[in-house]
């Protein structure tokens, strides 16, 4: 096992952990990845593969950081919970019994670790008629409020941090409301919102048209709106609030792998998984800073990881237990992975490619070309072994694959901090700074540290001035090519965010989770234009976060938006004597 740094064994005593009914912990960090490998690796006796090799290849990934599974599944595997699940969609129809149904169901995956999805569009609008009662409806926004106070209350009871996605698309009549629902610091406080959109609104758009808002309960038009009008309320709330975000359901749909089996209509907590309800995903990342040999990728290395991360994920599907059947049927059968990446930043300072050059751009484009087509043939491969997922007939993929989807891009904002390399596909935050949670995390770039040395300008003092700072990029004592490999967060122009979304996206099943950061000088035009500029690029979703624009801060006065769409604060539950 390769050592962990200190942040690591942190998060991992605070989080990750086994628990006696005391709170004592259990278990130590090799014991925690050998019960993940254990227990994941028992599922190729169902097909009549090698489980003692296999827990070993298994232990050896994840125990050497160059491979980890998202949260549920290192707190969970092996354990009586056992739901090893990070991303559910659940449905909310209009009808009390729906929706106080998703309530319920809410609860029961937030308290097993999973973060949850919802479309709020088939509620009816607020003032709307209700006439088993004879009264009006409350709307979307009123019920996302229940389900916040659900979770608020879970999240009150040391468990986990409750993480959803709320969704309303652009034509319901309430959009306008939900827009600005979190205008007020205290409102749903456990929501990312993203608003819906589809062809009809951007050609609409594209135009000069007006388009229709229509009531979800009747399928009548009750007014007409503007497109710009509305993406000018959206960019002010996001440039106040950070959210919403946007969705673009037509690019989502056009890449469903089983239409038949619905219409896309929401996503998990981040924005990475876009699902039908009741789909579920079990996510993982490779560390690829582990997958460099000097100032090359290691090519092989890279390759065997992904096949094994690919029999991981399958085999963790079969071992996972669901708190709600439906969500269990609709797993087996489609079988939805996301395999994705962390490290990118780390990679590119090996390779000695700045984060903000075409280069990087470039490389992203040929480094998720060939994870995805090595996850693509492990899939395949794998059902040889076993069977397709059973709608795979019925589906979009001609080669028959045991997985739905095989690749996403995941913000890992915990896994991260254990593995101790850079956050998902994002420029680093700094190369020295406190990360408020968990009482506070020094983090310190190991990176830059050994280059400093390396080059002969390192001191504690150094550290110490830079430590808090947003940018390196005006200090003197650190060469130039070193502060070009050494871009942070608030030093990437907005359009070379979505110019590395767009890169990753191309390659990626279902989405890229990342938030592009903005400075706080920059205006309510400047968030706008990163929507249409997204829209131009063919993501599936976006989201801007403003220097200072939410109140909670994760990462200091300038934070990247991490309280919420990063990794969930949960607690591993105590064990039964």
């Amino acid at each position: 096992m390769d050592s962990l740094d200190s942040v690591a064994e942190t998060v991992l005593h605070r989080r990750y952990l086994q628990q006696d009914e005391e709170g004592t912990i259990v278990e130590t960090p090799d014991e925690m990845f050998r019960r993940v490998a254990a227990d994941l690796a028992t599922a190729e006796a169902q097909f009549g593969g090698d489980v003692e090799p296999t827990e070993e290849r298994f232990y050896e990934a994840i125990s050497n950081l160059d491979f980890l599974p998202n949260s549920p599944t290192l707190m969970n595997a092996g354990t009586e919970l056992q739901q090893l699940a990070a991303c559910f969609v659940l449905p909310v129809e209009d009808s009390i019994d729906s929706i106080f149904t998703a309530v319920k169901q809410t609860a029961l995956i937030h308290q097993s670790g999973g973060g949850t999805g919802f479309s709020f569009s088939q509620l009816r609008p607020e003032g709307d008629v209700v006439k088993k009662t004879g009264g009006v409806a409350s709307g979307p926004v009123s019920f996302m409020k229940i389900f916040d106070a659900a979770t608020e209350q879970i999240k009150q009871g040391g468990r986990r941090r409750g993480a959803n996605m709320g969704v309303l698309d652009v034509t319901h009549p309430d959009v306008e409301e939900f827009i600005t629902s979190k205008s007020d610091d205290d409102v749903l406080r456990n929501f990312n919102l993203s608003v819906a959109t589809d062809a009809e609104f951007w050609e609409a758009h594209a135009s000069g048209d007006a388009y229709e808002i229509v009531n979800p309960r009747t399928d009548a038009t009750v007014r007409q709106a503007t497109p710009d009008a509305i993406l000018d309320e959206i960019a002010e709330a996001a440039w106040e609030t950070g959210d919403p975000g946007l969705l673009f359901l037509d690019t989502i749909n056009e890449h469903n792998p089983t239409p038949h089996l619905g219409r896309i209509e929401a996503t998990n907590p981040c924005g990475e998984v876009p699902e039908l309800p009741y789909e579920a995903c079990i996510l993982g990342s490779i560390n690829l800073g582990q997958h460099t040999d000097g100032e090359e990728v290691d090519w092989e290395k890279l390759r065997d990881t992904v096949h094994l991360a690919v029999r991981f994920l399958d085999n963790a599907i079969e071992m996972s237990e669901f708190p709600v059947p439906e969500i269990e049927e609709m797993v087996t059968n489609t079988r939805r992975l996301g395999l994705g990446v962390m490290g990118f930043h780390d990679m590119l300072v090996d390779l000695r490619i700045p984060y903000v050059s075409e280069g990087a751009v470039e490389f992203a484009d040929e480094l998720m070309e060939f994870v995805h087509e090595e996850s693509w043939a492990a899939s395949r491969q794998l059902a040889d072994e076993r069977e397709p997922f059973p709608e795979w007939e019925n589906s979009i993929r001609e080669a028959p694959m045991r997985n739905a989807t095989t690749t996403t891009i995941a913000p890992t904002g915990t896994i991260s901090l254990i593995a101790g390399c850079s956050a998902s596909i994002e420029p680093i935050y700094n190369v020295a700074y406190t990360k408020h949670v968990m009482g506070g995390l020094d983090i310190v770039n190991d990176r830059f540290v050994d280059m400093a040395r390396e080059r002969g300008f390192y001191s504690e003092e150094l550290v110490e001035d830079l430590h808090g700072r947003t940018t390196i990029q005006n200090v003197e004592r650190i060469p130039d090519d070193v502060k070009r490999l050494f871009q942070t967060a608030h030093d990437v122009p907005a359009d070379h965010h979505l110019q590395v979304q767009a890169a990753f996206q191309e390659h990626v099943d279902n989405a890229v989770s990342k938030t592009v950061n903005l400075p706080q000088s920059a205006s309510v035009d400047d968030v706008k234009e990163i929507f249409l500029s997204a829209r131009d690029l063919d993501l599936k979703g976006i989201t801007v976060f403003r220097s200072g624009s939410k109140p909670e801060q994760v990462l200091g006065e300038s934070p990247l938006k991490e309280e919420c769409v990063g990794e969930c604060d949960y607690v591993s539950p105590r064990q039964e004597s």
